[in-house]
């Protein structure tokens, strides 16, 4: 099993004593994977916001490399976030993730909603440890808030623009987490010798919706032979 990178708290302590009292709604924080410079995290109390930064060739295929915050959980949950990035950068692909997660390997089966920097947001999901990525593109591109709910063995996309509650993207998935899992906030730079970094703000783990589950009449446009979809109106 490949554990984790490098782990850095700003202030310099690595426990997960110090990580308790300075990671707010999570217990710890590191890179998955493997990353050529150390993730940072931030947490401003007073704001409520984690600025997250890492290094990281990508989350997807069969491997990520990314900086994760993270807790345990179980059964059902859900975890919303409004996601800004910081700076311009020549990556459109550079990602910021609310993330749901079997595991801290790099291989883990895991679901996310990636907010590209160009705007591209997808739910993204690995059903399988060591198993292929794919994804479920939503039709709008570059929401202000995201939301992902676990109910059961589904888990399910709402998006919002600023100043909206997130609703059903029409996309969801089936995966079955075992036991005791991990969710959290993740950034991959999508190129390992860059730096990119994201604010995440209004960031709520709680119970689960069921309204979640109640999904928008969409078509998905699936590509072959990779099995990636996209949603549309038409």
């Amino acid at each position: 099993m490949k554990l984790l990178c490098a782990v850095l708290l700003l202030a310099g302590a690595a426990s997960s004593a110090k990580a308790d009292s300075t990671l707010g709604l999570f217990t710890d924080h590191g890179d998955v994977g493997k990353c050529s410079q150390a993730g940072t995290v931030t947490y401003d109390a007073k704001a409520g916001t984690y600025t997250v930064g890492a290094a990281g060739a990508n989350m997807w295929f069969k491997t990520d490399a990314m900086q994760f915050v993270w807790k345990k959980v179980s059964g059902d949950v859900a975890i919303s976030a409004v996601i800004d990035f910081v700076g311009s950068s020549k990556e459109p692909h550079r990602k910021a993730c609310l993330v749901i997660r079997q595991d801290l390997t790099e291989g883990s089966a895991y679901v996310d909603v990636a907010k590209h920097g160009d705007g591209l947001t997808s739910l993204q999901y690995r059903s399988d440890k060591d198993g292929a990525t794919k994804e479920i593109q939503s039709m709008v591109s570059a929401p202000s808030k995201v939301r992902l709910d676990k109910i059961g063995d589904m888990v399910y996309l709402s998006v919002a623009a600023a100043g909206q509650d997130p609703s059903p993207a029409g996309a969801s998935v089936k995966l079955h987490f075992g036991g005791t899992f991990y969710v959290g906030l993740a950034v991959s730079a999508h190129n390992d010798e860059a730096f990119e970094t994201a604010v995440f703000s209004d960031v709520k783990i709680g119970k689960a919706s069921d309204l979640a589950a109640v999904q928008p009449s969409r078509l998905h446009v699936i590509t072959l032979p990779s099995g990636d979809q996209r949603v549309t109106d038409n």
